[in-house]
């Protein structure tokens, strides 16, 4: 008797990682729109050092489930564009880490470092949106819609 030979993705994990990198995504969305809002409030000279610090240490955590999408969608071999995009994001991530958190640098401040870190976070704000939609177009829309807060927050932030 001949046994049949399976050719297919473990779909619990192709779903597990869509649905971490989708709720990862809105998190990040979120937690920036936090930070822009804490800062507006800090500059108005109420303490707000803890909610930032909170938003903050968020969205710097979100590098562990955006490792983990990284590394499952690399295990049920997922398109590349999905795989680019999480280099961006994940890019992004360590960036953040390494200039907030481990140099301590006010790269707000030097025009170089800052509009580089601006493109690379909308690099990695458009990846969400862009891996979200291949996930789903409902997905994309959620992400977009979160994204558009964040927008939002950075209008109110700068206003």
């Amino acid at each position: 008797m001949k046994k049949k030979e399976v050719n297919s993705k473990p779909i619990h994990l192709y779903k597990f990682n869509n649905l971490l990198f989708v709720i990862s995504s809105i998190i990040f969305n979120l937690a920036v729109s936090g930070v822009y809002i804490s800062s507006k409030i800090d500059a108005a000279k109420i303490d707000s050092s803890v909610p930032l610090k909170i938003f903050g240490g968020i969205v710097v955590l979100l590098i562990i489930p955006f490792i983990i999408t990284f590394v499952g969608y690399i295990q049920i071999k997922a398109k590349k564009k999905i795989i680019i995009s999480h280099i961006f994001i994940l890019f992004y991530l360590f960036l953040e880490l390494m200039l907030d958190y481990v140099l301590k640098i006010p790269f707000r401040e030097i025009l170089a470092i800052h509009v580089l870190y601006i493109i690379v976070f909308y690099a990695a704000a458009f990846s969400m949106i862009g891996v979200s939609r291949t996930i789903s177009r409902k997905m994309g829309l959620l992400v977009m819609a979160t994204f558009m807060i964040l927008i939002g927050c950075l209008i109110y932030n700068l206003s």
